[in-house]
């Protein structure tokens, strides 16, 4: 039978899919390619999706991966601040025009420019995150043990250094950058910490469970979404968020289990959700008809031990969740 395509449209008007592959603030390489994997992997599914919408081409600093590391606590964090700068306008623009935000990007770190376009375009609006993923990522250069930026957009977005749990010294020009990173948008923070919820999160370092203590941030494991129930779990994540007068959902594959799904991500982990249940998780919250934005990351087709499984699940799950968008 001939593929009949569907056309999904959206409360804001038309979907627009945002295209970042940027790779940079990430610790291992590939997750550029992403995007690519993504729809290849409609394309072989005979889905017509990435052809009945407009889409905007984030341009990249992926060269910067063959410069020299000279800071190892936040890499190259200064194309970082400049590529999130670039995702915030794209972001910012789209929503201005009226359309909705399917944003794309390789690794995590972009999800701060998302969140700072968000805010640009409604900076007297409160925002809440539902982050679906394995890691919090709420590190900051002063806490993080990598160094790699996509550990660090939620901090970022609090407008939390967390000095409390500093383990290291940091130089003027890192400083400077991390400011700018802060400051992307609007002036500050973006996001308040009670309209923070994580969903899926096991892979923390000691300073982010202790950030997630102290400012009360709730996490939805899977052990207990699992046990309590998704109805039940999602009730309190909608009330909780009831405050809030639009929400961004960031689905991070990893958030998935690495040994059903595949490791086709740069940080993978296993004992996470299996597909059926962030389709799910995602349509559950959009039912609230608050979410202005959707975004999926750190597809990373290099590390893939299944083929291209990870961007044919990751395009699994899109295409089931766009149709409520």
């Amino acid at each position: 039978m001939r593929y009949a395509p569907r056309f999904y449209l959206c409360k804001m008007g038309r979907i627009r899919i945002v295209k970042n592959r940027s790779d940079i603030g990430a610790g291992t390489r590939g997750s550029d390619m992403g995007i690519d994997a993504i729809e290849i992997a409609a394309i072989n599914a005979g889905n017509s999706f990435f052809t009945q919408h407009e889409f905007t081409d984030v341009a990249t600093h992926n060269e910067t991966v063959y410069n020299k590391v000279k800071n190892t606590f936040a890499k190259r964090i200064k194309h970082v601040v400049e590529q999130c700068e670039r995702v915030s306008n794209a972001v910012q623009n789209t929503l201005k025009n009226d359309e909705f935000p399917l944003v794309l990007s390789g690794d995590h770190s972009s999800a701060l420019g998302t969140i700072s376009g968000i805010k640009a375009q409604f900076p007297q609006k409160r925002l809440g995150v539902v982050w679906i993923d394995a890691h919090a990522d709420l590190h900051s250069p002063f806490t993080s043990p990598s160094g790699n930026v996509h550990g660090m957009p939620l901090a970022a977005a609090l407008g939390e250094d967390n000095l409390e749990h500093q383990i290291n010294e940091i130089e003027a020009p890192t400083k400077n950058s991390w400011a700018q990173l802060k400051n992307i948008g609007i002036k500050g923070s973006k996001i308040n910490a009670e309209d923070l919820i994580f969903i899926g999160v096991r892979d923390t370092e000691e300073p982010e469970d202790a950030l997630m203590e102290s400012k009360k941030i709730r996490n939805y494991p899977v052990h207990e979404i699992r046990f309590r129930g998704l109805d039940k779990c999602l009730s309190e994540i909608t009330e909780t968020l009831s405050k809030c007068d639009m929400i961004y959902i960031s689905f991070d594959v990893d958030s998935m289990d690495s040994d059903l799904v595949s490791k086709g991500t740069g940080t993978p982990v296993s004992k996470g959700f299996d597909p059926s249940e962030c389709i799910e998780i995602i349509n559950l919250i959009l039912k609230t008809k608050k979410v202005v934005c959707l975004e999926l990351t750190e597809v990373n087709p290099l590390l893939d031990n299944k083929g291209n499984k990870m961007a044919e699940t990751a395009f699994e799950v899109l295409d089931a969740v766009a149709g409520n968008l």
